[in-house]
């Protein structure tokens, strides 16, 4: 459209590029183009981009220009026009991230699929950082914007967004850590800051009992107009009269749900560690082992346990955990004590100590020994009947593991790190309580010592992963 037309709307051309719109809207969206044409001496956005900002603040033509003025200036000081041209996909990401864009859906909109239950979000910040996840995901929102463009031209209406189909299979407590959610909100802020209406649709295939909690963290992060947009499917129903295939081709079903179609999506899996970057993620996580960090470091002689007593006060609410073994092997355990062994009245509180343990030393079992309550020479439990809820198993030297334990009953439990007789050990961890109140009936689904991911973390680090 020429300069001289820049304060006229033809109708043929609103109703093939930019859709139904009202006259209100057109006259708002008139209004918005001239105040950025003064702003911007001439340099427009497009209509269709001013459309998603005026539908993103309900076609209020002031805060839709606050907005679309903050974006502009964030564009211009990231050099975000030059994303599509000169970015450069790591390697790491072209090996391990499981997204791309696949077909259309029945819509015409552009469909990409995002396996998350098999993205290792750890360890893909660990390779390219925060900062590189970001930049990948702004790559993506600028190839949907371009795919939109041809779309529309290929389509016989305006095609204004795309579709978004996220495989959980494989989601675990893995995905709650909690440096890794934190990244993931700030990316999702800037991306509903600056790609607003972009969002067609998003269905959620194969969601576990435990994506609950993920969506409450998250959620409240999301757009209400966006959130609207969601449609989830737990089991395998989703190939089932009003699942995918009401959405999308029954030819293009990819071959990981059970249809037809070639997916060339990556299948994710564990970045190796010889891949991480030393400092790659430090923006906000920090080191891991520095002061600031969440993540506490210990190291264990021969023979010694390190405990962490937490008393729980709320029944149901979830302890999950997070540990990398970074010398030598460890045993870890999770026990429940049958008399206080923190001061009562506090919901949760963690009480630390690390101790000389004999019974390691002579290559006895864990909190209680090999016959499972009570007697653990220098544990905490010793004396107190303390009930092995999570089975003890040996994490190998370089192993990282995640769990949760639904800690059903008022109690003091015991995190149990416990050093073998023959080498000294160290290990950088991390702990935390979630309330009950944020799993809506999910607890089944959280009773797991170890999240599916750790084996293939164990294997990662050239190191044998026992059996479950």
């Amino acid at each position: 459209m020429s300069i001289a037309d820049q304060y006229t709307l033809d109708s043929e051309y609103i109703k093939r590029y930019l859709g139904e719109l009202t006259p209100m809207q057109e006259s708002r969206l008139l209004q918005l183009r001239k105040w950025i044409a003064d702003l911007q001496k001439g340099k427009v956005p497009s209509d269709t981009t001013l459309l998603r900002f005026l539908r993103a603040r309900d076609f209020s033509v002031e805060k839709a220009r606050e907005m679309l003025s903050q974006s502009l200036l964030w564009r211009k000081k990231h050099q975000v026009d030059r994303i599509l041209s000169e970015y450069e996909t790591p390697d790491v990401v072209k090996q391990y991230f499981p997204g791309g864009w696949h077909h259309h859906d029945k819509d015409g909109r552009p469909l990409y699929i995002l396996r998350l239950g098999q993205m290792d979000v750890k360890g893909l910040l660990k390779s390219i950082g925060e900062d590189g996840l970001l930049k990948l995901t702004l790559h993506v929102c600028e190839e949907g914007l371009k795919l939109l463009e041809e779309a529309t031209r290929s389509s016989e209406h305006a095609i204004q967004s795309w579709c978004l189909l996220v495989d959980l299979d494989g989601l675990n407590m893995r995905h709650l850590w909690r440096p890794g959610v934190r990244a993931l909100l700030r990316i999702i802020q800037i991306v509903e800051a600056n790609y607003p209406e972009t969002m067609g649709r998003v269905l959620i295939v194969r969601a576990p009992r435990v994506f609950p909690i993920l969506w409450t963290i998250v959620s409240t992060f999301i757009d209400e107009n966006t959130r609207s947009k969601f449609l989830f499917y737990g089991g395998k129903d989703y190939l089932q009269p009003g699942g995918l295939l009401d959405y999308i081709p029954k030819d293009l079903i990819p071959d990981f749900l059970g249809g037809p179609c070639k997916s060339f999506v990556h299948e994710g899996g564990l970045v190796p560690k010889s891949l991480y970057v030393s400092g790659a993620f430090t923006e906000r996580d920090g080191d891991p082992l520095s002061e600031d960090s969440i993540y506490k470091s210990v190291s264990l002689g021969k023979g010694q346990v390190h405990e962490v007593i937490v008393q729980n006060e709320d029944p149901h609410s979830v302890l999950t955990w997070d540990f990398d073994v970074l010398r030598h092997d460890v045993s870890f355990a999770v026990y429940r004590a049958e008399r206080e062994l923190a001061p009562a009245g506090v919901s949760s509180v963690s009480l630390e100590a690390c101790r000389a343990c004999p019974a390691a030393a002579e290559g006895e079992g864990g909190a209680g020994g090999a016959g499972g309550a009570g007697g653990a020479g220098g544990s905490a439990l010793e004396g107190a009947r303390g009930v092995r809820v999570e089975a003890a198993r040996v994490c190998h030297d370089g192993e990282s593991i995640q769990g949760s334990h639904v800690m059903a009953e008022r109690a003091a439990y015991v995190l149990q790190w416990r050093c073998g007789p023959h080498a000294d050990a160290q290990l950088m961890y991390f702990h935390e309580t979630l309330a009950s109140h944020h799993y809506r009936g999910s607890m089944s689904s959280l009773q797991s010592a170890t999240s599916g991911f750790s084996c293939l973390s164990g294997k990662s680090a050239n190191s044998s992963c026992p059996s479950r």
